[in-house]
């Protein structure tokens, strides 16, 4: 098993992809933390791997406040007494043209999705450093490497979080913390459930592979990012798309 015994947060793990990474890692071996503000359909993933055999713990977290971070870090630290990984998945959009994107709706994408990482991955970082190891993986997108019109906002996140990929690699490998990020592309969730079926159908036309990613395409990816398989990986901005930019 790729990840025996390795406690892993997974922000965001109530659903989609964060739904289906906490059981890819369940099933590698490891015990599951799954972070969300969502609190039944949270409870209901973990029992759901907890009846599967998996050891797991929901908490209730929101990662856009610093305190309910620190808490959330507090209570894995109190059950398991370590944090091996920490997947920083939790995401949200408010799409609009620039011209009619409001302030609230900035100041919500950056909250959840840029500075809720820095929250994230600030708090599990005095536990990662005492034991000199770790593995943080950030969700970016291929909106944050390549843009997307309507997606200013999300964008602007995404593109954030690599920059601050590839800072912490420099800065915590030497601590034996690896980071990095993945970035999907069009994934058949419940965000892509959000675009009109013609828009879908036109991102489908453009990449090769002729169809959206699954939860499952970026969730293999992150357990390969977190196992020893990718022991000397670190900054590496993975993009999982399908093709689509080529």
């Amino acid at each position: 098993m790729r990840l025996k015994d390795k406690v892993a947060i997974v922000t965001g793990g109530a659903g989609g992809i964060g739904e289906q990474t906490a059981k890819t890692f369940g099933s590698e071996g490891a015990k599951v933390v799954i972070a969300d503000f969502d609190e039944k359909n949270g409870q209901k993933a973990a029992k759901h791997l907890q009846e599967s055999g998996v050891e797991s713990l929901f908490v209730q977290v929101n990662v856009a406040d610093h305190e309910s971070v620190e808490a959330m870090v507090n209570k894995v630290i109190d059950t398991y007494g370590t944090i091996d990984i920490l997947i920083n998945n939790a995401g949200i959009t408010r799409d609009a043209m620039l011209k009619k994107l409001t302030k609230e709706d900035w100041q919500q994408v950056i909250d959840v999705n840029l500075s809720g990482v820095f929250h994230c991955t600030q708090a599990v970082l005095p536990h990662m450093i005492e034991q000199g190891s770790g593995s943080i993986i950030n969700t970016s997108s291929i909106v944050g490497v390549h843009g997307n019109v309507g997606q200013t906002n999300y964008a602007a996140t995404k593109s954030g979080v690599i920059g601050m990929s590839k800072s912490w690699a420099k800065e915590l490998g030497p601590k034996g913390i690896r980071v990095n990020a993945v970035a999907p592309g069009f994934v058949n969730t419940a965000m892509v459930d959000t675009i009109p079926d013609k828009i879908v159908n036109g991102i489908i036309d453009k990449v090769p592979l002729k169809r959206l990613g699954d939860p499952i395409d970026i969730a293999n990816a992150y357990l390969f990012l977190a196992s020893e398989e990718a022991s000397y990986i670190n900054g590496t901005i993975l993009e999982v798309n399908g093709g689509l930019v080529i």
